[in-house]
């Protein structure tokens, strides 16, 4: 966006109180002391896309499932660093992760389009009648690639905790807590992303794959694990300085 685009965002903010209730809380980031006068009736609507996917998520329909909700997680962990890096323009470290992190959010939304597709796949398999000859096959080939999906997703969240460590170390201070939320929702995805792949695999071996395809996916639940570990230190390290 541009600097006149901005100038724009911000006088629509100003000109209704829910607007004068977000500048509050950016400028206040920014800038200890600031103050805005602000409305008891001030909010931030709900946004009906957002409303629309939790909605399909509780359905029992398979896709959205875990693989979709650990890239929204990593999905809200890249913009929230993003938003952090923002507010450090005087750091070139801090300009960089920005943009790796807008390209990365951007890698996530399209796992996450994948990974519905290959859930619904994964699904029929699944629903074949036990007496079927092919089940095995399709139901262990089927688990591979949706291991294969999950790992994709789980790799962009180990190049995410590369910018949560660079952020840690250049981010704007007024909004450290911003980025420890935003290592919460990452260590969440990681989380996710290793468990739905050890679910996937077990699904893989029972059905008969070979162990020679599943190597690799294994070795890189142990690295979700230890980038989760990494990112839980982080946190442990900015929130000991929030009291």
């Amino acid at each position: 966006m541009s600097r006149t685009g901005r100038a724009g965002s911000r006088r629509e903010l100003r000109s209704d109180p829910a607007g004068l209730a977000v500048l509050a809380v950016l400028t206040s980031r920014i800038s200890p002391g600031y103050s805005v006068a602000m409305t008891d009736s001030a909010h931030v609507p709900t946004s009906r896309p957002m409303d629309a996917w939790l909605d399909a998520l509780s359905k029992p329909n398979g896709s959205p499932g875990g693989g979709a909700a650990t890239g929204v997680l990593l999905g809200v962990a890249a913009a929230l660093m993003g938003m952090v890096a923002a507010y450090t323009p005087d750091s070139p470290a801090a300009s960089a992760a920005a943009e790796r992190l807008e390209r990365n959010r951007a890698d996530v939304l399209q796992a996450v389009e994948a990974d519905g597709v290959l859930s619904v796949q994964f699904g029929a398999a699944l629903a074949l009648p036990s007496d079927d000859p092919q089940r095995d096959r399709q139901v262990s080939d089927a688990a591979v690639e949706a291991a294969g999906s999950v790992a994709s997703l789980g790799a962009i969240g180990i190049l995410l905790t590369s910018d949560a460590r660079v952020l840690a170390s250049v981010g704007n201070p007024h909004i450290a807590v911003d980025l420890a939320v935003a290592m919460e929702s990452l260590a969440a995805g990681l989380s996710g992303a290793a468990l739905s792949l050890r679910a996937n695999l077990h699904l893989a071996r029972k059905h008969g794959a070979a162990a020679s395809t599943l190597q690799s996916l294994e070795t890189d639940v142990h690295r979700l694990h230890e980038a989760r570990q990494q990112v839980t230190q982080m946190i442990e390290e900015i929130s000991g300085g929030l009291d």
